[in-house]
């Protein structure tokens, strides 16, 4: 059963429901207008929220009237004619007083330097004798002007300081200047056009697909008289019984397995067609939406346009550009439009809610998504959210549904003919927003860092709408919501949505340029939108880096990191990535090495992860690499914020893919010998301190040169118990090592004594749990063991160090 989600509303001119996207009101008496009817009850012109009346006489009058009917109001009231003040009311704004910092970006918000305040803002004020500040006049005080402390506005100027840059005063809804029924009368025009497109593709699909079938049974026509003829030919040299059922058991097997060959080939046959097709289809369904667009954006510009000339007062403001301006790198960056997602926590609701029903013309979808957006970057932003939780590929089409019904509308990702960046720019076109496809190379599925772009495997196509006052990227395919936990199969009973969840990628709304380049090239350079543009070659050097490198805001410390890293002569070559200050203590890593082009993750039997030392040295994370013998090696960095309560729990994490690096060992003049078989992840105790509290006392860094003795102690920053250290060296057992390993607690001091049974390179692994009131790690049970007692379960990892001991360093 349909649910309403809104207050249902009548129209007072034609009774009939007003929904949201189309709605104008409340207005006297809680009344409300469709926008198509919203017009002068005597001359019919078309009204706006500024240049409408109501009868101001009657209380029961509730209709709307123009300035010429109205009926006229009596003696005493006063209006803009009777005080003589509608001339400077009208009176054009002098120059000087136009804020500038505004006028360009179509930025409208006030700050201090609009407002003349700024001196006062940066005026000092010495303290009061009790302690507090007071505010001392200056000889030369300006009396009578306002500062931001007097207007109790300093706190909304450091709120709209983010936004500047980017918001225009809340834009006039479509509804306000165009009416509904005129933007369907087009949508009209365009479905009949692309309905006459549809028939075509149908037709020549039918067509060729008739021909490559036909040409099949010709085919198969000969083979089986062939097959007939033989047969008969054999049955001619035969007499006994027995002859002709072993020979009729073989012409029937032959015929079975030449209808199979034949079938097997009609499908290829059929698949190469429609590929071939389906290649010709994308451009012409590509080329009419463009050439709808167009239309559509010329519709809405002449509206607005006659609107803004109707209207009797207008901020002076840059409107949004009537023609799509050249494109030009922004003026500034992403995270000055938005930090968080949640800023548009509202406008993503809508689009989740929207989602869930059906309409039957874009105009009407359009209208439900962009209502109440007071912004161009919340319009996009509305379309982005909608396509990447409607799940187009999931969606079920029935065979006899036009495109005049519910999903008809996007039949087009039925047909295989219009992909996401195609809709996006078709549904910005009806919000009135400049859009564009771009074209070019992406670093997709397969793509692996060293690889050319030789040919079209790795093309792709994404969007560039203009919005806060300048071009940016939109990639819909890649940010649109994804299955989590996909190995999860729903209990019987349940709905699938409870097991399972959707996530989607912000990264890919408004990306930046400089993020951007690293996965996606586009042919044209422009469109780049960098200041110093790239070639194709530069790009496949670039490192291949995912979305999830820029969420977590890593960088690399120099230009020296490629897609190719080329070791030394020892075969050896390093990784760093940088982090920011922020993310110090929530970030763990790890990784995978593999051999380049294979699966194949061991040498001569050992796991190549022990040809890898992973470090953190303050913000710095360093993977060297030591390759084992001459060839190529792939290495795959993974990364994952988590906080140290997470971590304590012992609860499997999951790691998601930031970079990839090939590292590339073209001769190797030295033999390398792996790292001792420690627990995998970073060496150093760097990993205790933002995990567990634990600050080194002695040992800061994760080789440490050592005697036959050894003392390691740390300082515990809070309570820790059940310390367990275990040593580790190639060609020795574990088990025989342990008992050359102890420590002991003083206080909050804990120190772990280690005794070397003979030279040579060791590992030790540290192992603790924190100090709960009921004994167990946070997120622990106990559980009871055959003879009641309680055994807990197994400590978490600490830290690991890299010992060289030798009798040199007494």
């Amino acid at each position: 059963m349909f649910r309403s989600n809104y207050i249902e509303s009548h129209c007072l001119r034609c009774k009939k429901t007003v929904y949201p996207t189309d709605k104008i009101g409340p207005l006297k008496d809680y009344t409300f207008f469709h926008s198509g009817c919203f017009r002068c009850i005597e001359c019919q012109s078309k009204l706006t929220l500024k240049t409408y009346y109501n009868n101001q006489h009657s209380s029961e009058d509730k209709e709307v009237y123009c300035h010429t009917h109205v009926p006229k109001i009596g003696p005493g009231k006063f209006d803009g004619e009777s005080m003589g003040i509608k001339s400077a009311m009208n009176a054009p704004k002098s120059g000087p007083y136009v804020n500038e910092q505004i006028r360009p970006g179509g930025k409208a918000t006030f700050d201090a330097d609009a407002l003349a305040i700024r001196s006062h803002i940066k005026e000092t004020k010495p303290p009061q004798p009790n302690g507090s500040e007071v505010d001392h006049a200056p000889t030369n005080r300006n009396w009578g002007r306002f500062d931001s402390t007097a207007l109790h506005i300093q706190h909304a100027l450091k709120a709209t300081e983010v936004q500047r840059k980017y918001s225009k005063p809340a834009e006039k809804p479509i509804e306000s200047y165009l009416d509904r029924e005129e933007q369907v009368r087009l949508e009209e025009l365009h479905r009949q056009e692309e309905d006459l497109l549809y028939r075509q593709f149908q037709e020549k699909r039918d067509k060729e697909h008739t021909k490559a079938v036909s040409g099949l049974q010709e085919e198969w026509e000969v083979e089986l008289e062939k097959l007939t003829a033989k047969f008969e030919r054999e049955m001619g040299k035969r007499k006994s019984k027995e002859d002709f059922k072993v020979l009729t058991l073989r012409h029937n097997k032959e015929k079975e397995e030449i209808e199979k060959n034949m079938t097997i080939k009609r499908e290829k046959k059929k698949e190469h067609v429609t590929r071939r097709l389906l290649e010709q289809e994308r451009a012409a369904t590509a080329a009419l939406v463009e050439k709808h667009s167009k239309e559509m954006m010329n519709l809405i510009v002449q509206k607005r346009a006659e609107f803004v000339d109707n209207e009797e007062e207008m901020e002076e403001t840059s409107q949004y550009p009537a023609q799509p301006p050249p494109p030009n790198p922004p003026s500034f960056a992403k995270q000055e439009i938005y930090h968080d997602p949640t800023v548009f926590a509202e406008v993503d609701q809508r689009a989740i809610n929207v989602a869930q029903e059906d309409q039957k013309t874009f105009t009407d979808l359009v209208r439900q998504l962009v209502a109440g957006c007071g912004t161009d970057v919340e319009k996009a932003r509305a379309i982005f959210r909608w396509i990447t939780v409607k799940n187009l590929n999931s969606i079920m089409f029935e065979e006899t549904e036009r495109g005049d019904t519910p999903m008809g509308l996007l039949r087009g990702i039925k047909f295989g003919t219009e992909s996401y960046h195609v809709l996006f720019k078709r549904l910005c076109s009806y919000a009135g927003l400049h859009c564009v496809v771009v074209k070019g190379y992406s670093k997709s599925a397969g793509y692996q860092p060293g690889v050319s772009f030789e040919d079209n495997r790795f093309r792709n196509s994404w969007n560039a709408v203009y919005v806060a006052s300048a071009w940016r990227f939109v990639q819909c395919n890649w940010g649109a919501r994804h299955l989590v936990n996909a190995k999860e199969v729903p209990k019987p009973g349940k709905a699938k949505s409870d097991s399972l969840r959707y996530e989607y990628d912000d990264h890919y709304f408004l990306t930046d340029p400089k993020e951007f380049i690293y996965e996606f090239f586009p042919l044209q350079g422009e469109w780049q939108l960098l200041k110093n543009p790239i070639t194709l070659e530069e790009f496949e050097e670039l490192p291949f880096v995912r979305s999830l490198f820029f969420r977590y805001n890593l960088s690399f410390p120099s230009d020296n990191m490629k897609s190719v890293m080329f070791t030394d002569s020892t075969g050896a070559a390093t990784i760093r990535l940088e982090m920011p200050s922020h993310m110090e203590n929530s970030l763990i890593f790890h990784y995978n090495l593999k051999f380049y082009g294979d699966d194949k993750d061991n040498y001569e039997g050992i796991s190549l992860k022990r040809f890898v030392m992973q470090s953190v040295v303050d913000n710095l994370v360093a993977f060297r690499v030591h390759a084992p013998c001459s060839g190529s090696l792939l290495l795959d960095i993974f990364a994952n914020a988590v906080t140290p309560q997470e971590y304590l729990t012992g609860e499997p994490m999951k790691f998601k893919s930031v970079c990839k690096f090939k590292i590339k060992c073209e001769d190797l003049h030295t033999v390398m010998v792996p790292l001792p078989d420690c627990a995998s992840g970073e060496w150093g105790p760097a990993k205790a301190t933002r995990l567990f509290g634990l600050e080194p006392l002695t040992h800061q860094d994760a080789l440490i040169f050592a005697g036959q003795q050894l003392d390691i102690a740390f300082q515990m920053t809070r309570p820790l118990t059940d310390f367990m250290a275990t040593l580790h060296k190639n060609g020795m057992e574990e088990k025989k090592l342990s008992k050359y390993v102890s420590h002991r607690i003083v206080n909050d001091v804990v120190t772990l004594s280690v005794s070397f049974p003979e030279e040579g390179q060791y590992g030790m692994d540290i192992y603790t749990r924190e100090v709960t009131n009921n004994g167990n790690a946070p997120g622990e049970a106990s559980s009871e063991s055959n003879n009641g007692e309680s055994e807990k379960h197994l400590l978490t990892h600490c830290c690991k160090y890299l010992i060289n001991s030798s009798r040199r360093n007494q």
